[in-house]
């Protein structure tokens, strides 16, 4: 009898990319019409790619910041080492830099908790086995866990009311710190995050403020020690009951 095929993640992303053999694309697509849980991850990671794409493309228009435009020869040089560096250190990369920031102060809400928190949101939602780090199973520990790490007491607030059960949590970077993310669950499998991280700006407000990245609606507030970012590819108003549900429970 024919063995099937091993079919990895790297092949179903470079499906998704049109970057397999066509005998190797045969074979995943043989594949795909036997296994109803990789159809649903291609279709996760599609998700992604233009959720990415909505998010950072415009970053791809904005002006090179004057202090790097440097001659030809050096450009060269520094945007391949920026190359090496981006795909060895990713994930680090785009939680740290997506303000884009660098020697200009500190950075404002937007730059260090709303871009984060929306990041990470796309990101990790479309993941189908591996969404967080701790699962909700083990709530105790991931809570101790991540008040350890962000030097503060956290708990991940209860959203059953809304219909939405704890997925679990991770620990991020962020900036010049650690943050937190929570995600939670529907019955219908749409997904919602809660990111929080220390106070890194000035302003302080504990007014819900409203941000759009892409399709993903974030709603934010700074409150203590702590700011929080809500996202989720819902309605405003939708998003926004939960805001209300939540804040609440983390009010220090």
């Amino acid at each position: 009898m024919k063995s099937e095929p091993s079919i990895t993640d790297l092949d179903l992303h470079a499906y998704v990319d049109q970057q397999l053999s066509p005998a190797r694309r045969a074979e995943v697509e043989d594949y795909l019409a036997h296994h109803p849980e990789a159809v649903a991850q291609i279709d996760a990671i599609r998700r992604l790619n233009q959720a990415l794409h909505t998010l950072l493309d415009p970053v791809l228009e904005e002006p090179i910041p004057a202090i790097i435009r440097l001659p030809w020869i050096r450009q060269r040089v520094l945007l391949r080492a920026a190359a090496v560096v981006a795909w060895v250190g990713l994930g680090t990369v785009l939680g740290w830099g997506l303000s884009g920031r660098v020697g200009q102060g500190p950075a404002t809400p937007m730059e260090a908790l709303v871009r984060p928190a929306a990041f990470a949101h796309v990101i990790y939602t479309a993941e189908v086995l591996h969404p967080v780090e701790v699962g909700a199973e083990n709530e105790q520990h991931l809570i101790a866990w991540l008040s350890k790490r962000l030097r503060t007491p956290i708990h991940a607030p209860d959203l059953a009311t809304s219909g939405y059960r704890l997925v679990g949590g991770r620990l991020l970077p962020s900036t010049d710190r650690m943050a937190a993310q929570f995600m939670y669950e529907d019955t219908l499998g749409r997904r919602v995050t809660l990111y929080m991280r220390h106070n890194a700006w000035d302003n302080q407000t504990t007014a819900f403020r409203y941000s759009q990245n892409g399709d993903v609606g974030v709603f934010y507030w700074i409150d203590g020690p702590l700011g929080y970012a809500l996202s989720a590819q819902l309605e405003k108003a939708e998003l926004l009951k939960l805001a209300v549900l939540i804040h609440p429970q983390v009010k220090p």
